[in-house]
């Protein structure tokens, strides 16, 4: 079993409560609109893969690419940061998982084959939307998801 821990739209802001949920991860993605100095420490619980997201823009984001295509066994992933820009048949590409950020709003959602994840947004609370970030379990084919609100953070 692989454990990955998703995370999005941190925006600058890496909480002690997120970092909390990712630790004992093999593996961490972050799917854009990162923010300044948020990499680093999370590459001191597993080894990170970001893509750049829109807000994304200062020097220290040029060496990051906007997409990335990961291989956890048996299970492709596709990440990027806004679904609206994906520019593939994902399913025709061979892909099982895209990962998304972007909207700051957490969804899990099977369509056409393709497992849809969205962490939602672990960093500065926006749109009256939960904080939260994402574990995914891969297994074999295997692929389980689960949703982890940071419920200290929820907005009224």
């Amino acid at each position: 079993m692989i454990r990955i821990g998703l995370i999005s739209d941190t925006h600058g802001l890496l909480r002690p409560e997120a970092m909390d949920v990712l630790r004992g991860s093999d593996f961490i993605v972050h799917a854009g609109d990162i923010g300044e100095n948020v990499l680093e420490p999370l590459a001191t619980i597993a080894p990170v893969t970001a893509v750049r997201g829109n807000n994304d823009r200062a020097s220290w984001a040029q060496r990051i690419g906007e997409t990335e295509w990961l291989r956890f066994g048996e299970v492709t992933l596709h990440v990027l940061h806004d679904l609206a820009e994906l520019a593939i048949d994902p399913l025709g590409a061979g892909v099982d998982v895209v990962v998304t950020g972007h909207s700051h709003r957490p969804k899990i959602e099977r369509r056409g084959g393709v497992l849809y994840v969205n962490p939602g947004s672990a960093g500065p609370v926006r749109f009256h939307l939960p904080v939260s970030v994402a574990l995914m379990q891969v297994t074999g084919r295997d692929v389980n998801v689960r949703i982890v609100e940071l419920e200290s953070l929820r907005t009224a």
